[in-house]
Formats: C-alpha cells, sequence, structure tokens
C-alpha cells in the first residue's frame, strides 16, 4: 500500500514538472475556486463566506483564462503569468477587502486590533484585560471575552491607529487595508530582491499574495500577512548576505507577533557575511534591540496583564476559551482530557528536540533551503500540538517550505563556527 502511494505521488510529482506555467497557475485557480466555493458554502463566519462567494467567480474565470492562453505559443508567457496575478488580486483580494470593510464585516482579530491601536493613541496600555485567580479582569463590554485580549506585541497597536485617528472604523481606515499595503509593499520588495527564477518567484507571490494561502487572511483578517512579509523580507536578506536588513526584518516581525520567532531564531544558524563568516551576532543584535525597545516598556508597565494577554491566552491557560481552538491533534487530546494540554505539546518539545538536534549534527553545516525546510516541520509540529491554534497558522509552514524551494538553487551554507 505505501509503495504504491509512492509511486503514485511521484508519477503526480512528475506530471506536475511537466506542466508549463501558465497550465500549473491554470489548476491552482481552479482548485482555489473550489475551495472558495465551499468555505462560502460551510463557513460560519460572515467574513470567511463573504470572501468565499466574492473570490470563487475571479478564480474560476482566471483560472479559464490561464487554461486557454497556455494552449499558446508565447514569447512572453512570464508577464502574461504576471498580469493574471495582479487580476487574481484584484477579485480574491482588493474588491472582497474592500466590500468587507465598507461592511464591517471582519474576523475578530480587527476589532481587536483597532481597539489596540486607540489605546496607544490615547497613550494607554493596549493590556487591558487579564485572567486573575479565576476571574476575568477589566473585560471589554458587548464582546465575547476572548475578544478583550491582546495577544500580540505592541506594535501590532500601529495598525489600528487610523481608524484611531479618523474615529471611523471602516472604508480605508480598516486596519486591514493598513495590513495589505504594508504585504503588498514589503513582499513585493523581497520577490524584487529575491535570487530565484522568475517562475520560483511567480510561485512565491501566488502564496503570498494570491492564492486562498494569502487572499482569504487579507481580506478577513490580516494579522499574520504582514509578519510573512517581513520574515520573507528577512529571508532574502539572509541569501543576500545582508545581515543588517535580516536582522532589522526579523526583528519587526517577532515585535509584532510570537508567530515569528521560530524563524526568527533558526536565522541565526545560517546568517553569514562576506568570505562565510557568521553574522549571527548582527541578526541577533538587531533583533533584540528592536523587541526591547517595543515590549519591554510594555510588559514592565504590567506584567501580569501582558503575560495573560500574550502568553497564557494563545497557549489557552488564561482560563478564556479561544476561537483558535482547531480540531488539531493537541487541542482534540486537551479536550479529552484537560492534564493532556500540559504535558503532549512539552513532550512533543523534548522529542521533537532530540531529532532536530541529530538533524542538526548530521546536516551541518546548514543551507538557507534546508533550514527553511526544518522551520516548516519544526512550525507544523507545533501547530499540531498546541492545546489552542487556528488550522489558518499553517500558511507559515506552507511558505516556509515553498521558500525552501525557492532559495534551492542558491547554496547558502551556514558558516562554520569556530
Amino acid at each position: 500500500m505505501l509503495a504504491q502511494l509512492s509511486i503514485a505521488r511521484s508519477r503526480l510529482g512528475q506530471r506536475w514538472i511537466a506542466l508549463n506555467g501558465l497550465s500549473s497557475d491554470a489548476i491552482l485557480y481552479g482548485l482555489s475556486a473550489m475551495f472558495a466555493i465551499g468555505l462560502g458554502v460551510s463557513s460560519n463566519e460572515a467574513a470567511q463566506w463573504h470572501w468565499g462567494y466574492l473570490a470563487a467567480g475571479p478564480y474560476a474565470l482566471i483560472g479559464l483564462l490561464a487554461l486557454s492562453l497556455s494552449r499558446l505559443k508565447l514569447r512572453r508567457a512570464s508577464m502574461v503569468r504576471v498580469g493574471l496575478l495582479g487580476l487574481v488580486m484584484l477579485g480574491s483580494v482588493a474588491i472582497p477587502l474592500s466590500l468587507e470593510a465598507r461592511w464591517r464585516i471582519a474576523q475578530p482579530e480587527v476589532s481587536v486590533i483597532s481597539r489596540s491601536g486607540k489605546f496607544l493613541s490615547e497613550g494607554l496600555d493596549p493590556y487591558q484585560t487579564y485572567w486573575l485567580h479565576g476571574r476575568l479582569v477589566n473585560a471589554v463590554p458587548g464582546v465575547p471575552s476572548y475578544e478583550s485580549f491582546f495577544p500580540y506585541f505592541p506594535l501590532m497597536g500601529v495598525f489600528g491607529l487610523p481608524s484611531a485617528e479618523t474615529h471611523l472604523g471602516k472604508g480605508l481606515t480598516d486596519a486591514r487595508i493598513a495590513m495589505s499595503v504594508i504585504t503588498l509593499l514589503i513582499g513585493c520588495t523581497a520577490l524584487g530582491l529575491m535570487r530565484a527564477s522568475g517562475d520560483k518567484k511567480i510561485r512565491v507571490a501566488q502564496s503570498l499574495l494570491a492564492l486562498p494561502t494569502g487572499a482569504l487572511f487579507l481580506a478577513t483578517g490580516g494579522d499574520d500577512l504582514p509578519i510573512l512579509a517581513l520574515l520573507l523580507l528577512g529571508v532574502v536578506a539572509l541569501q543576500r548576505r545582508q545581515s543588517n536588513l535580516a536582522g532589522i526584518s526579523f526583528g519587526v516581525a517577532a515585535a509584532l507577533k510570537l508567530t515569528a520567532w521560530p524563524l526568527a531564531v533558526g536565522s541565526l544558524l545560517v546568517a553569514r557575511k562576506s568570505k562565510d563568516r557568521t553574522a549571527w551576532h548582527h541578526v541577533a543584535a538587531w533583533t533584540a534591540a528592536i523587541v526591547a525597545v517595543t515590549v519591554v516598556p510594555f510588559a514592565v508597565r504590567a506584567p501580569w496583564a501582558f503575560l495573560s494577554n500574550v502568553f497564557e491566552f494563545p497557549l489557552g491557560l488564561a482560563g478564556v476559551s479561544s476561537p483558535a481552538a482547531s480540531a488539531l491533534p493537541g487541542h482534540v487530546l486537551t479536550t479529552l482530557w484537560s492534564p493532556l494540554g500540559h504535558v503532549f505539546a512539552p513532550l512533543t518539545f523534548m522529542v521533537g528536540g532530540y531529532f532536530v538536534a541529530k538533524y542538526l549534527q548530521r546536516s551541518w553545516p546548514l543551507t538557507l533551503s534546508q533550514m527553511l525546510a526544518l522551520m516548516s516541520v519544526c512550525f507544523a509540529v507545533m501547530m499540531c500540538v498546541a492545546s489552542a491554534t487556528r488550522v489558518g497558522y499553517m500558511i507559515y509552514p506552507i511558505n516556509f517550505a515553498l521558500w525552501s524551494w525557492a532559495c534551492a538553487d542558491e547554496v547558502v551554507r551556514a558558516p562554520v563556527l569556530v
């Protein structure tokens, strides 16, 4: 049975490689249309099912257009693919986002970020709510208890400043607009600097900006996409041996959300400058400085509230049920028997840490591509064993794996530490 599956996977991979770019784009856009329709029918989240119905048509139409063009002998097929990518973004991001922003339909995190921007604009601490001795302190009235928490670092509140300053919660001041603009600017900069073939750059751009792995999140929530764009810029900086740029990119990403930390730490394994000299200390210094300047003042000001919001709530330890509790193994086992939530993840990390150490010992020095592949696997495992996490966080390992593939031709090895 396993042998048959392996053969089938090999044949499928060979067929995929044999396709031209437009044909593979047509398949991806067609699958995206099916996903969008399925989400529109099945999702209970207003922002998600609205996006599904709005994006399904553009995906299907542009997929058919790509399929038709794939049968022609085009001299500038790459330019055509980029043009179709722009049309997909118009139909799957720009139009749904503008309509949902006008209708005030969004994932809960958008209102949470907007409220934190209001607190920051008034000189207040964004960490107002916390769990203390079995009681929820300073819960925001009129919203579910989980929306009272701000599970990010303070810098994320910057995206809520436009609505705070204008006192408007819709239209161009919607936090998703600012996050989408930053994602587009940083992502395009990273793609322009990336040392990879045009076909690989297009595939990375599709995943980050146009396919449901990016478009869905930009239109409905958006907080993970600026982080991914910054991480991509950091990866490209590592590829180009620009350690200062890498440190700044990883530092800003790490100062936004905890999900940036695994790759920020992993980058230290392969950071180097000219003549193969190690540069991990440059990356670490920039990252630590940016995180310290933006985070420490708030952590010192209200340490209990900070810990409750940033660490306990995302880990499901704040005494409040999180909507991020998706049906992944960690959450399912915790639901069956709550003590497993405190045992399963640490045990997995211990076992996984052993195998990671063995892999590093066997494969050292790592290439940039190997590091990204390792981070992809580690992040996927972390998401699966966490007691409360979103299935949507799997866009991180998906993108890491894609970046690993894109960087495979550029051999950037970790420096030998002496």
